[in-house]
């Protein structure tokens, strides 16, 4: 289908016609009639204070032409009479209109999706409200902005291809770094946004925002990059790495592709916590009176479909039972045609015995610059994003002992809901212990809660208690006093007199509600001081105490006092990694045993 350009027409008369045929005016002046680009056709916009218009043509919309300016438009609840100022208007605009009509071709995307799955998918990526989401997910934005600026070579002076570029943030990076243009391609109606946007930044020069599917447009020019943000939840949800590569047609040879690969990653996993908790969803309907009904007989439905959802949250990477294996997706050298059916032998070697109740999923991809190389993880050793990981249990756990061997499958076959049917297969070599479970990639339970996961139980080896005592000491307990009649005793009931005043000065931190006023003795040489002695019950020492904690003033405290942990050693702690920076992920995932 051809991509419609924003065309705006004034003076543009606007009439209802009832079933006789007589008509009345909808608005008592001439408004502006806007045409714009829609994934179904041709989005017909009428703003206007009074009563506001927005109907779609498509191949099946009825429409005729009155006269020389007139057009009429038969809509599902009104039958509208648009008359134009001149012939050239209603001439343009009926045109417009024949080209949905007459309109042939069937892309590669209208063949591989249903029709409502499309156009749910571009209403739900129209909205503000949800590229803010995306581009608030600071790990994403901020590795794809570091990922184009540290590769100069790659962008500056070049022609480069935004696939599904939504809001355009990823095309002002290419501008950024010194793009010479900007094809900035996008088929929802967010287009639009991102073209004000572009003339808001002055960058209309460079940036050329295009309304329509990739499938379906047409460029002027071959490009030397393609860039896009085309990752679902599980790497491959919404088929967006399909249109992502079949962008390629537009690729001069030898140009590159940003991100430049992706690594799915596919672990065994133990979670009794997490089955029970879908296992017993179905307890609702065992119920056999419920308001005098009986609902048991959909019990076994409603197992099934419960399983059938992916959970997508995320989990302590110590749940995983084995070393995760990795799919490798090139898309330098991928075809889009290699993604309609995706199969992934399993073999794991157990690093620990337990119970295994399904496969953990997650993706990393990199950017293979000229300059440098970078990695986006959603590894659940790495800051969390808007992808999260996700999980997909078995049917059946079936218990694995370390040193095990775990074979199977997972079998991810595309289908016209822009996701996949995926099956997972799980076995026991050398015994018939085998458990699969068939889930549906559309239709997933969103879990997270924002609550950081807790480790899996059963991995402390050492006492809670006396490791929290013993970090006591290493931070301070030693130093920790109270006051008793003018002698200090610490937390090992050592007494000793207070030698004077601290050799370092400290800010007031707060005084927890209920706490009584020192009556240490102070410095003899400056009585009058008004600061508290080291004993004192506003002392940093003491505050430690109160509470069993420290004080969230004391760890916010920038000034030049004495650190926390002034019984041990003032070396710096390990800074956190700069966004985009993560070199090799296998690195991260060393804990895993």
């Amino acid at each position: 289908m051809a991509a419609i350009s924003e065309t705006l027409f004034k003076g543009v008369r606007v009439k209802r016609l009832d079933d006789e045929g007589n008509s009345v005016p909808v608005y008592k002046v001439p408004v502006e009639v806007q045409l714009e680009y829609d994934p179904k056709g041709m989005l017909v916009k009428i703003s206007e204070e009074s009563e506001q218009k927005e109907f779609i043509v498509c191949k099946g919309s009825e429409f005729a032409r009155v006269g020389r300016k007139g057009i009429i438009f038969k809509l599902s609840t009104e039958t509208l009479l648009l008359t134009f100022v001149s012939d050239e208007d209603s001439n343009q605009f009926s045109d417009s209109v024949m080209k949905i009509k007459e309109d042939k071709s069937n892309s590669v995307f209208s063949e591989r999706t249903e029709e409502s799955s499309a156009s749910q998918y571009f209403q739900f990526y129209g909205y503000l409200s949800q590229q803010q989401n995306m581009m608030q997910d600071f790990i994403r934005t901020s590795t794809y902005q570091k990922a184009i600026l540290d590769n100069p070579i790659d962008f500056s002076g070049k022609v480069i291809l935004d696939v599904g570029a939504g809001s355009g943030i990823l095309s002002f990076f290419a501008q950024q770094s010194g793009a010479k243009r900007v094809y900035a391609v996008e088929a929802s109606s967010i287009a639009v946004h991102a073209a004000k946007l572009v003339a808001a930044n002055k960058v209309d020069d460079v940036i050329k925002v295009l309304s329509g599917k990739i499938e379906e447009i047409q460029l002027p020019e071959q490009v030397d990059v393609i860039i896009s943000e085309p990752m679902g939840y599980m790497l491959l949800n919404e088929r967006m790495l399909e249109t992502f590569l079949h962008a390629k047609k537009f690729l001069k040879p030898g140009g590159k592709m940003f991100p430049s690969r992706g690594d799915l990653h596919v672990a065994p996993f133990t979670d009794e916590a997490l089955y029970m908790e879908q296992f017993n969803k179905v307890n609702f309907w065992y119920q056999e009176y419920f308001h005098g009904v009986n609902l048991s007989s959909l019990r076994n439905s409603a197992m099934t479909e419960y399983f059938r959802q992916p959970i997508v949250d995320t989990f302590d990477i110590n749940i995983c039972t084995a070393k995760t294996q990795r799919h490798i997706i090139d898309f330098q050298t991928a075809h889009e045609t290699d993604l309609h059916r995706i199969e992934i032998p399993l073999e794991f070697h157990m690093l620990q015995s337990g119970t295994v109740h399904g496969l953990a999923f997650w993706f990393d991809v990199a950017f293979i610059g000229s300059n440098a190389t970078v990695w986006l993880s959603t590894a659940p050793t790495q800051p969390l994003t808007h992808w999260y990981q996700v999980r997909c249990l078995l049917s059946q756990p079936i218990f694995a002992k370390q040193g095990q061997l775990l074979t199977g499958r997972v079998l991810m076959v595309a289908n016209a809901k822009q996701s996949y049917d995926l099956t997972i297969e799980c076995k026991i070599e050398g015994t018939n212990t085998v458990s699969t479970n068939t889930l549906d990639l559309k239709n997933p339970y969103f879990r997270y809660t924002g609550v950081t996961p807790a480790p899996p139980p059963g991995n402390t080896h050492t006492s809670p208690s006396e490791d929290y005592w013993a970090q006591m000491d290493l931070a301070g307990a030693r130093q920790a006093v109270n006051l008793v009649n003018g002698v200090i005793v610490d937390g090992l009931g050592h007494v000793s007199l207070d030698s004077g005043p601290p050799s370092h000065a400290h800010q007031q931190p707060n005084i927890h509600q209920g706490s009584i006023p020192a009556t240490g003795r102070r410095d003899k040489a400056n009585s009058s001081s008004p600061a508290p002695p080291s004993s004192s019950a506003t002392s940093l020492p003491f505050n430690q105490l109160i509470g069993g904690a420290v004080s969230p003033s004391l760890l916010n405290s920038t000034s030049s006092s004495q650190p926390l942990n002034f019984a041990t050693s003032h070396s710096q702690a390990q800074a956190y990694p700069v966004i985009g920076d993560y070199a090799l992920i296998a690195n991260n995932l060393r804990h895993m045993s």
